[in-house]
């Protein structure tokens, strides 16, 4: 249900933790955000956990929230396949246990081999051959495949891990189909947060080609920390300071919340 007080729609791999450590004054700086009238709400690509899961990550973090205000890719894509599939409609998850959650939630069954009517693609540290086995010959029986979304990566202590998108370049390549894709920075995402959240409010992220192309297809301001994938000196799988610069653009959560009160304070 979307609210009248202004949003923050803010990344959490990267912006908020990297892998299981939070980054310092990330948890503050929600706070402060809090403090300041705005409503901080937590938008994900990584759909592996449940949203229980993500919630107590972030209590542990120091940003207490609650389920509602938590949307991850795994949701989006239960929720782009349940507008046009029947309830109950089998859906092999080639994905982790927040997906299995979001299409349970959504009134469909997981499966774990074919026949289904989808395929859903997201991360998991599980992911082998057999696997990759299933979910292809699914998607070139007819299945619908979905990715949850297409980040080659995610940020974590000491670099980065491969993601979402090199699982799903893999059944892409093994089914010769591409897939939908339901997370940031696609329309269902969006449709997603409007309904959610309103239809106005700043996206706060570590990677510019999809927290940066979901703040314009929103068309809401964009603020860039550098604290996940986008840094100053941009590594191999990493991305650099587009140009021109966002809005915003800060080392951290915690160094950009100051300056994002400030100027919204000023109108």
């Amino acid at each position: 249900m979307s609210s009248d007080r202004r949003v923050v729609c803010c990344d959490l791999d990267g912006v908020v933790w990297r892998g299981d450590q939070p980054i310092p004054g990330a948890g503050g700086a929600i706070s402060d955000l809090r403090k300041a009238g705005f409503r901080v709400v937590f938008v994900s690509n990584n759909s592996s956990q449940p949203l229980r899961e993500v919630a107590a990550k972030l209590d542990a973090a120091g940003a207490p929230t609650t389920t509602e205000d938590v949307v991850t890719s795994a949701v989006s894509a239960a929720t782009l396949l349940a507008s046009t599939l029947h309830r109950g409609a089998p859906v092999l998850a080639c994905a982790g246990p927040g997906v299995l959650e979001a299409l349970e939630a959504a009134g469909l069954r997981p499966v774990t081999r074919p026949p289904a009517s989808a395929v859903v693609v997201g991360f998991h540290r599980g992911f082998d051959f057999d696997e990759l086995d299933r979910a292809s010959a699914a998607v070139r029986d007819g299945a619908r495949f979905v990715a949850t979304n297409l980040d080659a990566t995610y940020p974590v202590p000491g670099g980065m891990i491969p993601g979402s998108g090199a699982i799903a370049a893999a059944v892409a390549t093994a089914s010769g189909r591409a897939p939908e894709v339901a997370g940031k920075p696609e329309r269902p995402m969006v449709d997603l947060i409007r309904k959610r959240f309103g239809s106005a409010g700043v996206v706060v992220g570590d990677r510019v080609s999809t927290d940066g192309a979901l703040a314009a297809a929103l068309d809401w301001p964009f603020a860039l920390v550098l604290s996940g994938v986008t840094q100053r000196d941009a590594r191999p799988g990493g991305e650099a300071i587009p140009q021109p610069r966002p809005p915003f653009v800060a080392d951290d959560l915690a160094s950009l919340v100051p300056k994002l009160v400030e100027v919204t304070s000023a109108g």
